[in-house]
């Protein structure tokens, strides 16, 4: 159905295009008022403009209904299933509880450490508190 309303959307926009390039100009208008020849054309004397007017008005109420159409959930395919983020994060915890519970801890933490071998280990680690003197002057006098 998507696929239909798609297609329809192409034609209908290719149709408007061509019908507004077909429209003569306000200017146009003037000389067939006063009587230049434009009586005998195929459309009448009011010229093609009341015929294209109306024809591009219907493709546009079309082209705005199947804009809505389009957009619509329900045209979508519903076959898939469209899972939230937070879905897909329970998902995700599940099969970690799964995969803990099935190798125990002591296999998880046997691939933590192999996944973190790589990480440096002489960083220096901060043992001390931080000194008064480093605090910023009039930081003592806040309240905590």
């Amino acid at each position: 159905m998507f696929n239909f309303l798609l297609v329809v959307q192409i034609l209908v926009s290719i149709s408007i295009i061509s019908l507004v390039m077909l429209q003569q100009g306000k200017g146009a208008d003037m000389g067939a008022a006063f009587g230049s020849g434009a009586s005998g054309t195929i459309f009448g004397s009011q010229g093609s403009s009341s015929f294209f007017t109306r024809a591009t008005g219907v493709l546009a109420a079309i082209f705005f209904i199947n804009c809505l159409l389009i957009a619509s959930p329900l045209v979508r395919d519903s076959g898939k299933t469209s899972e939230s983020l937070a879905d897909q994060i329970e998902q995700q915890a599940a099969d970690i509880r799964k995969a803990v519970e099935q190798e125990g801890v002591a296999g998880t933490l046997e691939k933590l450490q192999t996944e973190t071998a790589d990480l440096p280990t002489d960083l220096p680690v901060a043992t001390e508190a931080p000194v008064a003197a480093d605090v910023p002057a009039g930081a003592q006098d806040l309240p905590e």
